[in-house]
């Protein structure tokens, strides 16, 4: 008798089933890889042009651009130096406003607040983020400005004003006022993400915390931080990237001056900010190089912030899975 006579009998819709299952796969598959690769070669291309665009002021300032502290478009003279310190204090006063108040705010909404409150509560603070940034920035300007400038910069002058953070002449517009632009629009994100951080703690755990006798404030600090801090600081990652990249709203109430200042109450700028503000205006290729330098760095301090952080995570994580 032949082998075929003991093969099992398909029916012949199974075997069309089978290929378009196949077919499916193989779809899938590429389609998958087209969008991997497409968001790969996006990336790549923008960084290539970035580099390639701003080359002659790389080439004619070379490293000393970081350093130098000057825009004379008169005199075609230029440096990003206050851009990057505007840049990197801005964000990382944001982050550490933000940041607690994000935690504690999820914290609440997870682990406190009745259901029928945390859900009101949650789309409110969820809608900040939707709330364009030049109407941030126009709130900033005609709200928050002057009531810092008349109110709180003089009450933290008069009661730290031998900080240097906190001296000099009060005024609307300044490093403290984006900061606090900047506290606003990361909030949302990194409170979103703890939040779901904080609802996949397993219950079994802050259970059992409870049931040796911890308090509730015992539970989260020993069992929900330490369980949520890989993905914590991921989610202060993502806002430190956005609050490196923000330029309008920050535009609008930080001033534009480029020097470097110890006080948050002085005027400044950041990268971001100074790309918005004088790209359309350039009036000199030499110009228009150096922005796009500007560009370059601002990308640089985005990788170099997103791969200290994934390093964090990791840590993080080996830590937790040892323990």
């Amino acid at each position: 008798m032949s082998s075929a006579a003991h093969a099992p009998d398909v029916p012949a819709g199974g075997l069309a089933s089978r290929r378009r299952a196949r077919a499916g796969d193989v779809a899938l598959h590429g389609v998958a890889l087209v969008a991997a690769l497409s968001a790969v070669g996006l990336l790549a291309l923008l960084v290539g042009k970035v580099v390639v665009q701003a080359w002659p002021a790389i080439r004619h300032f070379g490293a000393a651009f970081l350093w130098t502290d000057a825009w004379n478009p008169n005199a075609d003279l230029y440096g990003a130096a206050s851009f990057v310190f505007g840049t990197v204090l801005t964000s990382f006063v944001a982050l550490v406003l933000a940041t607690p108040l994000a935690v504690a705010i999820a914290l609440f909404l997870t682990e406190i607040a009745p259901r029928r409150l945390a859900a009101p509560i949650a789309t409110v603070v969820e809608l900040l983020a939707a709330i364009p940034s030049v109407v941030l920035g126009l709130w900033g300007i005609v709200v928050m400005g002057p009531w810092l400038r008349d109110e709180l910069e003089p009450a933290l002058h008069g009661a730290l004003g031998w900080l240097p953070i906190f001296a000099g002449p009060t005024q609307e517009v300044g490093v403290l006022p984006a900061s606090l632009i900047l506290t606003i629009m990361i909030l949302p994100i990194v409170s979103s993400l703890c939040r779901e951080l904080f609802s996949r703690v397993p219950r079994e755990l802050t259970d059992g915390a409870l049931a040796l006798g911890s308090t509730r404030w015992e539970s989260l600090r020993r069992v929900s931080l330490p369980y949520a801090a890989p993905g914590v600081a991921a989610a202060m990652l993502l806002g430190l990237g956005r609050a490196f990249g923000e330029a309008i709203a920050v535009t609008q109430v930080i001033g534009g001056q480029t020097a470097i200042h110890a006080s948050l109450f002085a005027s400044g700028d950041t990268l971001a900010s100074k790309i918005a503000a004088s790209y359309q205006g350039a009036t000199s290729g030499l110009q228009v190089q150096s922005l796009l330098y500007l560009a370059a760095i601002l990308m640089v301090i985005s990788l170099a912030t997103n791969v200290a952080a994934q390093a964090v995570v990791a840590r993080l994580g080996q830590a937790r899975r040892l323990h």
